[in-house]
């Protein structure tokens, strides 16, 4: 009866404990003022991205990102939101490059590697005004040219209103263990969503700058700071996060528990 009794406990134990899961979390920080890059969907598609790795495969269920939105204008307007992940070039892209830009090395690549529409109910967001009036010294919206005119400085500071946009996605996105970038977009009735700036140290090892393309340039990338501005480099403020998927390890354990199990309830059964 003792070994019965153990056995039940053991079982019960095994089926109720959750496989090891972590909890993932990413973020650049708030904006400085310094940076704000057009970021939108559509026909006259503009894409600005930032980097962030995954040591392990990482289901990522919401993101957050900060931008400067025209003065006065109804958040309740916004109806469009756009999420991309690209891998690292050479990943999804055709090799060599073409030679418009400066470089490809560390850029994202040619094509998405996945993406989220809420028009496709692939993700539902909520935007927030932070600040009523709020700066930057510098913007990238129109200078988006290929080699040898991608030096443009920058066009100039812009005003407007500082809101953050939390985003849950329907279906997470799946990642493996890489280096990716994420790519928010905001489709609006007027005027062009700027994604701001943080400050620029390290966040991780091999973390790269903010890049930029439109549709003259695609499937090339421009690096904000090095190549357009022609000093300095920029990440981008945004958040993510989510939980890593259980190793395979941990299905093992779980098999070779449960069959020790079955081998323990067997004896019983003959004692």
């Amino acid at each position: 009866m003792r070994l019965k009794t153990l056995w039940l406990i053991w079982v019960a134990a095994l089926l109720t404990a959750p496989l090891r899961a972590d909890l993932f979390s990413f973020t650049t920080g708030a904006p400085d003022g310094r940076m704000a890059t057009a970021s939108r969907p559509g026909l006259s598609e503009i894409e600005s991205a930032d980097d962030f790795i995954t040591t392990k495969e990482t289901l990522i269920n919401n993101a957050t990102f900060v931008g400067l939105l025209p003065s006065g204008l109804p958040l309740s307007s916004l109806s469009q939101v756009v999420v991309e992940i690209y891998r690292v070039f050479p990943k999804d892209s055709t090799t060599p490059p073409d030679g418009r830009v400066p470089t490809r090395n560390n850029s994202p690549s040619d094509v998405a590697f996945d993406t989220r529409d809420s028009l496709a109910g692939a993700l539902s967001f909520t935007a927030t005004l932070l600040n009523t009036n709020f700066t930057v010294a510098n913007t990238v919206l129109n200078g988006i040219n290929p080699s040898p005119n991608q030096t443009t400085g920058g066009e100039g500071p812009v005003s407007g209103e500082e809101v953050s946009f939390n985003v849950s996605f329907t279906t997470p996105f799946d990642l493996q263990p890489d280096h990716y970038f994420f790519v928010p977009q905001v489709s609006m009735p007027t005027g062009d969503f700027l994604w701001l700036s943080t400050p620029s140290p390290p966040l991780f090892t091999g973390d790269l700058q903010t890049w930029i393309r439109n549709q003259t340039i695609a499937p090339d990338w421009l690096r904000v700071g090095t190549d357009i501005v022609g000093s300095g480099k920029f990440n981008a403020s945004f958040s993510l996060s989510g939980e890593t998927v259980p190793e395979p390890s941990s299905y093992i354990l779980l098999g070779s528990a449960l069959s020790a199990l079955v081998a323990l309830r067997k004896k019983l059964l003959r004692g």
